[in-house]
């Protein structure tokens, strides 16, 4: 416990930027010297802060100072073995855990909401999905999670698999049995991955469902910054027992971290870290607003809120009570326009739109005034647009596109970019995904279906941010006729 009052790393830094030092290092601005717009409007200090691994400050590449301190703190207070800071994201870590686990042509089986990153991890290691289909909400629109039964006939069809990768949370808060998941993998002496850019918050409350890593997985990649407090792209990766080749794993990630990383960026893990280790209780709170906030919603005309009870009576295992959905097709509402105008017209910005709802996510930075401006903001809206003859119906956007060969093959593939309306039957060369949640529709090496054109033309009609390797309209498709593999190329992968 007196350990992790300790900030190693942030307290070094911040000694080192009150030194008197002649900067003949990077970075350019020298100590904040250099005057900029930003140094103006919050102050030279940041600048001070923004070093480049001087001496004593220890190296995230090889870390055996401050670093390394840092980091044992971190695993301790995750009740992991091992801790490794991030300053890429989590996509940083995913990538390096996908890569070290799968070689090319090895098979790792995942469910198909899975995020762009896991994709670009099978181009760079070459592995082959082995996907799940996740148990849909048709009342939502949205993909929830993927239950035992699925996960244990996916393992047994495909035996030769090295690996599955779970996510917990869902974005949207369901979480599966990662305890019979996990130990029916080892017993097939398969290595499990988690995702959690989504489930920080899940190692530091008891109100909440288990962190993967306390159900037994080998290797998490976890955001710090989503829900734990730190800078916007700083993470965590962590990792539990001896099925995992920590040297490996260092080396892995040294391809994919920067030579540079933002020292703020390793500072804010470390002050994160002490701060919910010492207060992250503070979410058993957060549930307890979030579920009166649910009920008061539900009072208003046209408004469905739904929570942790709603999930569990549509079969999910588990749920994270710090998110909350709201369905406003009783307003005559799509989910995408209530997200326009609650932040154009309320200055209340949501984590994202689906076709029929909004989701809120909450930390122990969400402040009861918070929640009572969005419940006075959904008063105004159910007052300007109730009328109990409207409903939207929206369209389900989730699609299961066959593949044709693996992400890598196709990544490498020749490709030329066409309309999307002319992309029927082709084989995608390029993810392409609504942001957020960053979910692809379709990925390297599968086939383009009617139903994936027109869910784009639908997210492109809501404004929707899409997300792709081409101009908006246009997609990335395997050039058949210069590809000297597609003839008979299933025989090959």
């Amino acid at each position: 416990m007196e350990k992790q009052k300790k900030t190693p790393f942030y307290s070094k830094l911040k000694e080192y930027s009150s030194e008197d030092i002649v900067p003949f290092d990077v970075p350019g601005h020298k100590r904040g010297i250099l005057e900029t717009d930003l140094k103006l409007d919050v102050g030279p200090d940041i600048y001070k802060l923004d070093s480049n691994a001087p001496r004593g400050l220890d190296n995230l590449n090889h870390p055996k100072g401050v670093i390394k301190e840092s980091e044992k703190l971190a695993a301790l207070a995750f009740q992991a073995d091992e801790a490794f800071f991030l300053t890429g994201g989590t996509t940083s870590g995913i990538l390096a855990m996908m890569m070290l686990a799968v070689k090319a042509k090895q098979k790792i089986i995942m469910p198909r909401n899975v995020h762009k990153s896991i994709i670009n991890g099978l181009i760079l290691s070459g592995g082959i999905p082995v996907f799940i289909k996740p148990d849909m909400d048709n009342d939502l629109g949205i993909a929830n999670g993927v239950s035992f039964e699925k996960y244990k006939n996916a393992i047994d069809d495909n035996e030769d698999a090295v690996a599955i990768l779970v996510i917990n949370p869902t974005y949207f808060g369901v979480v599966n049995d990662l305890d019979k998941i996990i130990s029916y993998a080892h017993e097939k002496e398969m290595l499990v991955l988690a995702d959690e850019a989504h489930g920080g918050n899940l190692y530091f409350s008891s109100e909440l469902p288990k962190g993967a890593i306390h159900s037994g997985a080998d290797i998490s990649a976890v955001s710090m910054h989503k829900s734990l407090g730190s800078l916007t792209q700083s993470s965590i990766l962590l990792t539990k027992g001896n099925k995992v080749d920590l040297r490996k794993l260092r080396s892995t990630l040294n391809i994919v971290q920067s030579t540079s990383p933002s020292q703020l960026l390793i500072a804010s893990i470390d002050v994160a870290r002490k701060t919910m280790f010492f207060e992250g209780h503070k979410l058993d709170g957060v549930v307890h607003i979030v579920d009166e906030t649910i009920n008061k919603i539900n009072e208003i005309p046209g408004l469905k809120a739904v929570g942790k009870d709603y999930f569990i009576k549509k079969g999910a295992f588990d749920y994270d009570p710090t998110r909350l959905i709201i369905d406003f097709s009783r307003l005559g509402m799509t989910g995408f326009e209530a997200y326009r105008v609650l932040a154009d017209d309320y200055k209340i910005q949501m984590e994202l739109a689906e076709s029929k709802i909004v989701l809120a996510v909450m930390s122990i930075g969400t402040t009861k005034e918070h929640l009572e401006k969005l419940l006075s903001a959904l008063k105004d809206l159910s007052n300007k647009r109730y009328n109990s003859s409207i409903k939207t119906e929206s369209k389900v956007i989730f699609v299961y596109p066959e593949s044709y060969t693996r992400p890598r093959e196709a990544y490498h593939a020749p490709y030329k970019i066409i309309k999307i309306e002319d992309s029927l039957n082709e084989i995608a060369a390029g993810s392409i995904m609504a942001y957020p949640p960053g979910i692809p529709l379709v990925i390297p090496g599968e086939i383009i279906t009617r139903e994936i054109i027109d869910a784009l033309i639908e997210y492109k009609n809501n404004d929707q941010t899409i997300l792709s390797d081409t101009e908006e309209g246009y997609i990335k498709v395997i050039d058949k006729d210069e590809w000297i593999k597609w003839e008979g190329f299933n025989d090959e992968i």
